[in-house]
């Protein structure tokens, strides 16, 4: 039988990813390296002193619970709504249209992108779940699949897109009253970032972008395939789990699973929503997304009982950012009050001219990411820094935290922070799946650089 070749991108994923597999740590344990990796900077950087910088570490540590639990919340609500029944059959059916690997990864990359820009949170929970339910369904139809491109594919919305979008941290934190930098620059509605042409363009030529990408990513040759079977064996006879019907429902039970009271709990939700938007005319920030969903996720599930349950079920998947994000948050302590955040920003801020500013910002909100993966929490860090710039160079405010917002994005596809709940439904390590990662890291750098530039604001 003739050998089918490699073409060149899809051979650098799989160098890339053969290298991965050999050195990557587990996600907290790069958290760890990173606080490392900071403190030292610190000293030698910016100058301050050992204890200085444990200090500024610990100041720093619990500054974010309010936002932690907000992003919490983001990904259960989504979490939530992607385990309904119904949008579970949904993916079923989605799962079994692709008939090769390089449709099912391409598939994967569309829905987890546009789901991704709806909600993060509810992008990663579905682009995980489809990546898993499409590694089943083609061990099920013995369609060979290169399962860590899929489970990639189900990662792209958090590299790429999610930022631009309805749930995107700096656009929705700038719209909102009160936020950092208001008395530096004040309101910034939601129509000059996640509506304007600038953001929606670059939306829209990111998803054609992404998923041609991951279709030419996919092996072409079957024997270079490793389906789920070769990574998480156990999940190809996962079965449904059913509910348990309460043969005798007392009182209780029937207050549990009182469609009634659910109804009423979403309608009144839902009437905020409708008041909000309609009369007041308000604009979209984290709080109200994290409502909407929450309200829309209890409209569905109508009964009381089985939203808490989904609930206890989503949970776990955030274990990840409650553990993490306190270390995250000391980290961006040791930054922020050290000064190297700003010294850091204005490496690359300084040398930016108004043409170049939107890849200047992206660039420098990709690096600090890497030691702040918070959309928001790094906008505190370097937002002022980056702000004062562009008011300097003359650049719109919207257009500046788009770029910076694509930055915060594009390193996720280096630092696995975000990835954790998928890793967990799809049953893989970080090694597996980032060599991919940091391939399309590397070949969406050419699209940002392009797509900041050329398209008008």
């Amino acid at each position: 039988m003739e050998e089918v070749k490699e073409n060149p991108l899809e051979a650098m994923g799989h160098r890339i990813s053969a290298s991965v597999e050999k050195w990557m740590p587990d996600p907290f344990l790069f958290a760890v390296i990173l606080t490392f990796i900071a403190y030292l900077m610190g000293i030698f950087i910016a100058g301050s002193g050992p204890m200085d910088m444990v200090k500024y570490w610990y100041k720093g540590f619990w500054t974010l619970l309010t936002f932690a639990m907000q992003m919490v919340l983001i990904l259960v609500t989504g979490y939530t709504l992607a385990y309904h029944p119904q949008v579970n059959k949904i993916l079923v059916w989605l799962a079994r249209k692709p008939n090769n690997g390089k449709q099912a990864a391409a598939l994967v990359a569309f829905v987890a992108m546009v789901f991704s820009w709806i909600n993060w949170g509810l992008g990663l929970i579905i682009g995980a779940l489809l990546a898993r339910e499409t590694g089943r369904q083609a061990y099920f139809r013995n369609i060979p699949v290169h399962y860590p491109v899929i489970v990639t594919s189900g990662y792209t919305g958090l590299g790429i897109i999610w930022h631009w979008g309805l749930s995107a941290s700096a656009p929705l934190l700038s719209a909102t009253k009160g936020h950092f930098f208001e008395e530096l620059y004040g309101i910034i509605p939601t129509s000059a970032t996640i509506f304007s042409g600038y953001a929606l363009t670059l939306s829209i030529l990111s998803i054609i972008f992404v998923v041609a990408v991951m279709y030419i990513l996919s092996p072409t040759d079957p024997s270079r395939c490793r389906g789920i079977e070769h990574y998480a064996p156990q999940l190809i006879e996962e079965k449904e789990e059913k509910e348990e019907e309460v043969k005798t429902p007392t009182i209780a039970d029937r207050i549990e699973q009182s469609r009634v009271i659910g109804g009423i709990l979403a309608i009144m939700g839902i009437i905020w929503l409708i008041y909000y938007f309609g009369v007041q005319r308000g604009d979209l920030n984290l709080n109200i997304v994290n409502y909407f969903f929450l309200f829309v996720g209890l409209l569905l599930y109508l009964r009381p009982i089985n939203y808490l349950r989904a609930f206890y079920r989503a949970i776990p998947a955030s274990a990840g950012i409650v553990l993490q994000f306190p270390f995250y948050a000391g980290i961006m302590g040791m930054i922020k009050f050290s000064g190297l955040g700003k010294i850091m920003a204005g490496w690359l801020v300084g040398i930016s001219t108004p043409a170049t500013f939107p890849v200047i910002a992206w660039l420098t909100a990709g690096f600090v990411n890497l030691f702040v993966p918070s959309g928001g929490g790094e906008w505190a860090v370097i937002g002022e820094t980056i702000s004062r710039a562009a008011m300097d160079l003359g650049v719109p405010m919207g257009k500046t935290i788009i770029a910076y917002a694509a930055g915060d994005a594009w390193t996720n596809l280096f630092q696995p922070f975000w990835a954790i709940p998928l890793l967990g439904i799809c049953a893989v390590r970080a090694r597996d799946v980032f060599g991919y990662c940091i391939t399309l890291l590397i070949l969406s750098a050419f699209f940002f650089a392009i797509g900041l530039t050329v398209v008008p604001y």
